[in-house]
């Protein structure tokens, strides 16, 4: 088993026990996406730490577009429940880099694969993500690799 895995599951036994009702519920939920994970598919399978990531990855972003969903529509109090859900669930991930090292990162794939101009677009993305895997959002990686290959 995973050790995100096991972390998230005994976090919850804490919460339980603590009874916060908001990081209970918010655990709750990530492991049972992290379970419709597993069964999804043919079979049945284990989930390594990288794979945990990526559902939690899924579900910090999906808990963003709801917050900002709810923001719009005027429901502030839904908005603030839903970035506190987001907010726990970030900190099972790997730090996010900032802006000016995801530039670096960015700067230096371009120069040593000489990439320019817009149809590199998708050669830079591919390597650029290898290289921050998921210590970034690919929405902000595209956005820079695009202002620097325009």
């Amino acid at each position: 088993m995973s050790e995100l895995k096991d972390r998230l599951r005994a976090d919850l036994t804490t919460a339980m026990k603590a009874r916060d009702p908001l990081r209970t519920s918010t655990l709750r939920m990530a492991m049972a996406a992290v379970k419709d994970e597993e069964v999804a598919g043919r079979s049945a399978r284990e989930l390594s730490d990288s794979d945990v990531q990526k559902v939690l990855t899924r579900e910090v972003r999906k808990r963003r577009e709801a917050a900002d969903a709810f923001a719009a529509a005027g429901r502030e109090e839904q908005a603030a429940k839903e970035r506190d859900e987001g907010l726990i669930l970030a900190a099972y991930l790997p730090q996010q880099l900032d802006d000016e090292e995801l530039t670096e990162i960015i700067d230096r794939v371009i120069a040593e694969q000489g990439l320019s101009g817009p149809k590199a677009m998708g050669a830079a993305m591919k390597a650029v993500q290898s290289q921050v895997a998921g210590r970034a959002e690919g929405s902000r990686v595209s956005a820079l690799v695009r202002a620097r290959l325009l």
